[in-house]
């Protein structure tokens, strides 16, 4: 409408959100990688049935290995009467104490090979694990198949692992246990290709004598029979401390470690067994960076959680929204069927104020509707803010009788419907966007609402006129799905935030009592109607008085709009927020109204970006199956309430097929207008206005008023109204220009040039 000249808009937050956004995507990631999600319990990586065995050096080796370069292997055995206790797969908050305990009062020592990531969550367990003697290895940072991984990041994984017991107990593991691994005759050449990776990093490879496989649950003796040695030898035993349910494992040594100590056996670590130094000191750089990692894994674990959450609560919360939104829509559907069973009532004349400001392009259309709205006396002021189109000069050439034109210079909307409000001789008006084209009955059914003498104001019909591209559908189905079901859930709720600047009719005492459409937000409609509720007066929704708007036709435009509409909003409601506090009409508006506004159009929306990178995270990691129904069900779900508002607004179902793509562009367009309005509003920022390029769709609309539009009635009058010193006396007085006598005669004059004979009024 009008021109501001304001600072710059800030831009650098979007530098920030990107770079907050790849952190947040990259904290998921890692957690995702760390916890395997989507594959949980999916095991090792599928071997070829008849695998090709490693070389007899390797599988007719004992269990310690060293490979070294050139493939060389060499392999160690434990000593007679010597037990090497092996643990993998923790620490558990559940099962390693109940072992060390175990072990403890047997006085025997065992070496636990620890998964890196379960150490940076669990570092009090392998402190606890080294201060009672005992020893950790490697076990890779997340259990991965070693022989299915590749080069690059099992040496990854190798690392992580030392980063992680470095940071935790100040040592560097030497021995390392690949996951799925048992005894050497079970190597495979795919595994000796690995282990010539794990030796050259410096590690020392332990398999095991005496697989228990204490993972599948045999029972707790059958764990224990398993370690049997032979004429006195030692060896390596392989059983698990996590993973699942280990009460067998606790058992089955209950069982074990006094047997083999009766028959003279020692438990010692593997180190302690061969006469290897312990694991040597690491170096504070390693510990640093395995604190870092260790916050970055923790991290990713609390962001995913707290993701999950704020998912849950926004789809019940999405879920309550919908299901009241349709209550209150059948029930208001209901009560609206009784009102239009009702004889139409005349309310007296009406005064229709159009402020339009470079509006060549559908103002004759809006115009010809207005003057030819079947409603009985009405006069139709367009108010001329400054345009430079020749907007004033379309509406005198139409010649149409109880048109009028007042032109001032660019002062912006508030100011010209101001002015059309005090030129205006009636007391009931109806103020509407230049852009608007009316449905023939469409002032009439606006007005039936005021029969009731404690009703302010009456939000008409918007609806999108250019609906055939693209983004014309989506614009659709936004008004038709999100404002009037809003519109007819805040009426019953008696919160009405918003009478749209297209179509909206007022009493004048309720312009009076809140002096007038204020200039002091952007959204000059939301204030304004939230004035007037704080001022005691009743807003409803009229869905019958349609009417007929351009929505933007591109991306860019679309933007503009709606920033302007969310900034102006986000004014209008931190202008009104002591409502919040307030009682009555002005309380219902603050607890109902602001809140519902401040939960669904700012906060939600502020979190949709996260929403949507862990909806990223969930493609990457998560069954595609499990992402595609959970899809399909959300795109069901809206396809389903978007055809309830169809057939309630009387709409046809041919837009439905564009909802599920809406999801890809214009709800991103729409969570970032938002977001930026957001940082405006933060940063002190003032918008300045926008104005939108028309290309006349809305014309398209207008053939019942053009087909009945007089060929020339009789003067249009025009002029420049006073400057104004007091609103609320000026508009008391209905201080107007003098008009010719016939102006006066307007009315009578709309009828005689050819209007279509309404049988539907009575008599007045």
């Amino acid at each position: 409408m009008g021109k501001r000249v304001l600072r710059r808009e800030p831009r650098a937050h979007w530098v920030l959100m990107a770079a907050f956004l790849l952190v947040v995507l990259g904290e998921l990631c890692f957690n995702g990688y760390v916890s395997h999600a989507g594959s949980e319990h999916s095991g090792a990586a599928p071997r070829p049935a008849n695998p090709e065995a490693a070389p007899a050096a390797v599988t007719s080796a004992a269990a310690v290995l060293r490979v070294g370069p050139e493939a060389a292997v060499s392999s160690r055995r434990m000593p007679p009467r010597t037990i090497a206790l092996t643990f993998d797969d923790g620490p558990d908050p559940v099962w390693t104490p109940r072992i060390l305990d175990v072990l403890a009062r047997h006085r025997a020592h065992a070496t636990f090979f620890q998964v890196g990531s379960r150490v940076n969550q669990y570092p009090g367990l392998s402190r606890r694990v080294l201060a009672e003697g005992h020893e950790i290895g490697s076990h890779t940072f997340s259990h991965v198949d070693i022989a299915a991984t590749p080069a690059w990041r099992l040496a990854a994984e190798l690392t992580l692992t030392d980063n992680a017991v470095a940071a935790a107990t100040g040592r560097r593991p030497q021995l390392m246990r690949p996951p799925y691994s048992s005894t050497p005759s079970a190597i495979t050449r795919a595994d000796f290709a690995s282990l010539r990776q794990v030796g050259e990093s410096g590690h020392l490879v332990v398999l095991s004598d005496f697989d228990t496989q204490d993972w599948r649950s045999p029972g707790a003796e059958a764990v224990a029979a398993a370690v049997r040695p032979a004429s006195r030898a030692g060896g390596v035993v392989m059983m698990h401390d996590s993973g699942g349910d280990r009460s067998q494992t606790v058992r089955a040594l209950t069982l074990l470690l006094p047997r083999l100590q009766a028959q003279g056996y020692r438990f010692v670590t593997v180190s302690e067994a061969l006469g290897l130094p312990g694991a040597p000191r690491a170096a504070p750089e390693q510990r640093w960076r395995g604190q870092a990692l260790r916050i970055a894994q923790l991290g990713g674990a609390g962001l995913a959680r707290i993701m999950t959450v704020l998912m849950i609560l926004a789809v019940v919360l999405a879920g309550l929204r919908l299901l009241v939104q349709v209550v209150c829509a059948e029930i208001h559907r209901r009560r609206i069927r009784r009102l239009h069973a009702a004889p139409l009532t005349y309310l007296g004349p009406v005064s229709v104020i159009v402020p339009a400001y470079n509006e060549a392009a559908n103002i004759a259309a809006t115009v010809r509707s207005l003057a030819l709205n079947d409603y009985p006396r009405l006069e139709v002021i367009v108010v001329d803010d400054g345009s430079t189109d020749g907007t004033a000069d379309i509406v005198e050439a139409l010649g149409l009788p109880g048109v009028f034109v007042l032109r001032q210079a660019n002062a912006g909307k508030p100011a010209a419907l101001n002015a059309g409000i005090r030129y205006a001789r009636h007391d009931l008006l109806v103020l509407v966007d230049g852009d608007t084209v009316f449905e023939i009955d469409a002032v009439g059914r606006l007005l039936q609402q005021m029969r009731d003498p404690a009703v302010g104001a009456v939000s008409g019909n918007a609806k999108v006129a250019n609906r055939t591209g693209l983004l014309g559908r989506w614009q659709h189905l936004e008004y038709v799905i999100g404002f009037n079901l809003d519109r007819r859930m805040f009426d019953l709720g008696r919160c009405m935030p918003t009478v749209p600047g297209a179509i909206g009719a007022f009493r004048r005492s309720a312009i009076q009592d809140v002096d007038g459409v204020s200039a002091q937000t952007l959204a000059e409609d939301t204030d304004f109607t939230m004035a007037v509720i704080r001022a005691d007066w009743r807003v409803v929704h009229e869905p019958g008085a349609v009417a007929w708007t351009e929505a933007p036709t591109s991306l860019r435009q679309l933007w503009r709009q709606r920033y302007r509409w969310c900034y102006g909003t986000m004014q209008a409601m931190w202008k009104h927020r002591r409502a919040l506090t307030q009682r009555g009409a002005a309380g219902r508006l603050g607890r109902r109204g602001l809140v519902y506004l401040l939960l669904f159009q700012v906060l939600l929306p502020l979190t949709a970006p996260v929403v949507d990178i862990y909806a990223v995270y969930g493609l990457i990691f998560l069954p595609p199956a499990k992402v595609a129904a959970v899809w399909l069900g959300f795109t069901a779900l809206q396809v389903a309430t978007a055809a309830y508002a169809l057939r309630l607004d009387g709409e046809r179902y041919g837009p439905l097929w564009s909802l599920p793509l809406q999801q890809i562009v214009y709800r991103q367009l729409m969570y970032l207008v938002v977001c930026q309005a957001t940082v405006m509003a933060l940063g002190g920022s003032r918008l300045r206005w926008h104005t939108m390029v028309r290309t006349g769709a809305a014309t398209a609309h207008a053939h019942n008023a053009i087909r009945y539009a007089p060929a020339n009635a009789c003067a249009t009058q025009h002029g420049r109204v006073p400057g104004r010193t007091n609103l609320r006396h000026s508009m008391a007085s209905h201080s107007r220009p003098p008009h010719s006598p016939a102006a006066d005669r307007r009315f009578d004059d709309i009828r005689a040039a050819g209007r279509r004979p309404n049988r539907r009024w009575p008599d007045n």
